[in-house]
């Protein structure tokens, strides 16, 4: 089952004198968390309405409705931020890194199961899937060379292997 709330975030400062904070976008692109409107807050996802955001230096400068100065603003660092899945517009094709976690790995060739995704590392050039099937952990680069079938309604994704992979 797909989570509702995905995090996105985390506020790690204020900025300036008006009630803004920064946040550290957990995301592909810090725009990406620009275009939401209403964001929510820690494990308890209370719902936080966004008056504006923008980008800065890689990090997000949000202003949210209540926080006017810097006590409450204050109160808000350290939170972790969320989006909920269904005010996302992904592209055609695209997912989130949290539902692919847990997914079997097959060989596209031949249909072997070669274990499940047990971690995704964001690397600068491409993602790689860690994959963990009985003794072995596999080290698959996330680009379609080696991808063939992502399909999180089913639970799998089908690679193409490769000599020495």
């Amino acid at each position: 089952m797909l989570k509702q709330y995905l995090e996105v975030g985390k506020v790690t400062n204020i900025h300036g004198l008006n009630g803004e904070v920064k946040v550290q976008p957990w995301a592909d692109s810090p725009e990406f968390l620009c275009q939401f409107k209403t964001l929510y807050v820690d494990d308890a996802h209370w719902p936080i309405k966004v008056e504006r955001a923008r980008v800065h230096k890689n990090m997000v400068i949000i202003k949210f409705e209540g926080p006017t100065d810097v006590p409450s603003a204050m109160s808000l660092r350290g939170a972790v931020l969320h989006i909920d899945r269904a005010d996302a517009n992904l592209p055609q094709g695209a997912f989130f890194l949290a539902d692919i976690y847990g997914l079997e790995v097959r060989d596209a060739a031949t249909g072997e199961v070669l274990g499940k995704i047990a971690d995704v590392l964001t690397l600068p050039a491409n993602n790689v899937y860690v994959v963990k099937g009985g003794s072995r952990e596999l080290m698959i680069p996330a680009v379609p060379q080696f991808i063939a079938e992502t399909n999180i309604q089913e639970g799998f994704v089908r690679v193409n292997m490769m000599e020495g992979l």
